[in-house]
């Protein structure tokens, strides 16, 4: 039998990259909302308590979008405030954008490919994950399990950023939890016995319930954990790390063993190839799974400059064989 180690992560909406990419796509979001065709590509970074946005935004109303109060409202979903730095009304920010209409005609342009990209999508036969990778999902649902110990145990003081890894052992269509670390936001002088003791019963009870989803899947957790294995962590966020847009690819893409081409998700709107590609790549690898030409499908597309629609580079199986 055939094993194979798979790793996957999950990212808080509190880390200093995911406030960028959060802080981006509102904008994509906002403008979107006022025109259907609206151009959006921006870059995010942030530091302690400053927000540089930088890119264009073309739409009806550019001008009048409330950048401030977005930012603002970003930092206060994913937990910031109430003693957690920085405060979202102590937020600065600073922005080199171009705000505007649409040029002339600039919207009809907009079905045609204004970048060069390669666009990977993939999928594996399994309903039960949305036709992920099993490490994907299993990271995805334990880190969102994890996120939600801030609200369940006050007593924890937990912080808004955080990080889960974890290790998948596969075989033959049965998967086993082989390894867990965590990197939980916590305020020094709390209790990091308790923390490890809920992280344990937390994981336990998630594991027996995606058990439970998922045929094969095994509900053993690992005897060893990782909580903090680097020590305290208590200053984290933008306060202990700068952030950056589109610095999480493989992340928001399929983990480790899915290349990627490249281009970042966040901060582009979805006329634009990098993010309008992804998804017609990943379409088409799930289309490929649906229809029985392959249990997994790992899909490649390339756009140049002024194209209508991708070019199909391949369409590989779970043996590396390229699918007709």
């Amino acid at each position: 039998m055939t094993h194979r180690i798979h790793a996957a992560e999950f990212v808080f909406p509190g880390h200093p990259d995911k406030l960028a990419d959060a802080i981006a796509d509102s904008l994509v979001q906002e403008a979107s909302g006022r025109e259907q065709r609206a151009l959006v590509g921006v870059e995010v970074a942030v530091h302690r308590n400053r927000v540089f946005i930088t890119g264009r935004i073309a739409c009806e109303g550019a001008g009048d979008i409330d950048i401030t109060g977005l930012v603002r409202e970003v930092y206060r979903t994913a937990g910031y405030g109430n003693g957690w730095y920085p405060g979202p009304d102590d937020i600065e920010i600073e922005t080199d954008l171009c705000l505007g209409p649409l040029e002339d005609g600039e919207a009809e342009y907009r079905a045609l490919s204004d970048d060069q990209s390669i666009c990977t999508g993939y999928a594996v036969n399994i309903p039960e994950t949305n036709y992920l990778p099993v490490e994907s999902w299993l990271a995805n649902r334990l880190g969102r399990n994890l996120a939600g110990l801030r609200d369940e145990h006050p007593d924890l003081r937990l912080g808004p950023d955080g990080k889960v890894a974890v290790l998948v052992n596969e075989c033959e269509g049965s998967w086993r939890f082989e390894g867990f670390t965590c990197s939980l936001q916590q305020r020094e002088g709390a209790d990091d016995l308790a923390l490890h003791r809920a992280v344990r019963v937390s994981l336990e009870r998630k594991m027996a319930s995606l058990a439970g989803e998922l045929s094969g899947l095994s509900a053993e957790v690992p005897e060893e954990i990782f909580v903090n294995g680097a020590g305290a962590f208590d200053v984290g966020g933008p306060e202990g790390d700068n952030g950056l847009s589109g610095k999480k690819l493989v992340v928001d893409a399929y983990g480790a063993r899915v290349p990627i081409g490249g281009g970042a998700l966040s901060g582009k709107d979805f006329y634009k190839v990098d993010r309008a590609g992804t998804l017609h790549a990943r379409r088409i690898a799930k289309a490929a799974v649906l229809t029985g030409a392959a249990r997994q499908a790992a899909v490649q597309l390339i756009w140049f400059p002024g194209d209508a629609r991708a070019r199909l580079f391949s369409i590989e199986n779970e043996n590396g064989e390229l699918i007709d």
